[in-house]
Parts: C-alpha cells; sequence; structure tokens
C-alpha cells in the first residue's frame, strides 16, 4: 500500500533560520534507513507560498492566484510517499519524521493511503 504524508506548517512558526545541522543530520539518517527499508518512494520540502500559485475552478469559472496565501495559517511544506505493509507501519514512520524535530517545531502531518488501480492481468 502506498501513503502520502502531507506535511503541514505554519510559516509564521517555523523556528528562525529553518532547519537546523542537527535536525538535517538525523532526517539524512532517517531517510537513508527508509530507502534502505524499500519504503521512501519519495520526499521533499516545498518552496514558500510566496512562490506559488493556486489555481481554483468553480463551476465553470477559473481563478488563479499567486501566493503569499495569507488567509490560510498552515501550508503545505512538504511531503512524502511510502511504501508500506499497512495503514499502522506508515503511520509509525511518520511518528519518527515528526519526533526528529525536536521540540522547536510545530508540524502535522496528514496521512493518507493513495488509491491504486487494480492490477490487470
Amino acid at each position: 500500500m502506498r501513503f502520502m504524508s502531507l506535511i503541514r506548517i505554519n510559516e509564521d512558526n517555523v523556528p528562525e533560520g529553518g532547519p537546523d545541522e542537527r535536525l538535517m543530520e538525523e532526517m539524512g539518517k532517517l531517510i537513508e534507513e527508509m530507502s534502505k527499508a524499500g519504503v521512501l518512494l519519495d520526499t521533499a520540502g516545498l518552496r514558500p507560498t510566496s512562490e506559488g500559485t493556486r489555481l481554483h475552478w468553480d463551476h465553470g469559472k477559473l481563478s488563479v492566484v499567486d501566493g503569499p496565501f495569507t488567509e490560510s495559517k498552515e501550508f503545505i511544506g512538504g511531503y512524502a510517499i511510502v511504501q508500506a505493509k499497512s495503514k499502522e507501519e506508515a503511520v509509525e514512520w511518520t511518528k519518527r519524521f515528526l519526533q526528529i524535530h525536536g521540540d522547536a517545531w510545530e508540524i502535522t502531518c496528514e496521512l493518507r493511503q493513495v488509491e491504486e488501480a487494480p492490477e490487470l492481468s
């Protein structure tokens, strides 16, 4: 089963200077461990919303708005796609991802199973 973890952050509440050296080192170790275990399929951080564009379709009308998106408090700051045997396993990997951030960060991961098409035989 594949799961996507949407990593939500509050851009106004990120520690000054972003991730420190310890966090980057621990993150590198976790990513390496997940890659060797065949769990991590893809992951990345996302650029700030000030560099983003939001497109919205509403009953035949298209709107395009450039960031920053000040009306929302939390934003998708990154993502990870994992291959896990169960939701519980995906939750455990996500817990480890959050815990290496330490006390200075406030992050929410929304874990969602990826809908997969039935295999064709």
